[in-house]
């Protein structure tokens, strides 16, 4: 079985993302952070769609990565990330850190939100947090203190219509 449409669309390089030029263009930041292949904690804030999961995905392409849903996850799944993760550590101390990509952060709760900090704080995990909401009211303050906040823009028609194109010659 195929999968999903959205899936099979969903670019594989950084240099085939479309939109948020801000961000990923020539003088993006988070371009650079992939050269450099330091991924510095980030929260992406932006309306759906507009590819914060991509580009989570895309920019720790070449490190350990998992991933939650604030929606489907709790403090239990979040703690056997960190100690998956405390243990590659341990085991490989030249591999890269751990990236845990949660999407729909805000949907947790301020204590889900306190199980992270000390593994972001002591770098056992990068964090990359999605959300819709404003993270200024959703995400605890000790959170977004360690992370660094990047809005997404909406998708103009032009980049809407290029991103169909893409996909319509990609399809089988």
């Amino acid at each position: 079985m195929n999968s999903p449409l959205a899936e099979r669309m969903r670019p594989k390089k950084l240099d085939d993302f479309i939109g948020q030029e801000h961000l990923v263009g020539p003088k993006g930041v988070l371009a650079s952070y992939k050269d450099q292949n330091l991924i510095p904690s980030l929260l992406f804030w932006g309306p759906p769609g507009v590819g914060k999961t991509t580009l989570a995905q895309l920019i720790a392409k070449d490190h350990p990565f998992q991933q939650l849903s604030a929606i489907e996850s709790g403090v239990k799944e979040v703690r056997a990330v960190i100690q998956q993760a405390k243990r590659q550590d341990s085991l490989f101390t030249s591999q890269k850190r751990t990236v845990l990509f949660i999407d729909e952060i805000h949907r947790f709760s301020k204590s889900q939100q306190d199980a992270l900090l000390g593994a972001v704080e002591k770098g056992w995990i990068t964090l990359i947090g999605a959300t819709t909401e404003n993270p200024s009211f959703e995400v605890i303050p000790a959170l977004r203190s360690r992370c660094q906040l990047y809005i997404l823009e909406p998708l103009t028609k032009e980049q809407l219509i290029s991103i169909l194109k893409q996909a319509i010659s990609k399809d089988e």
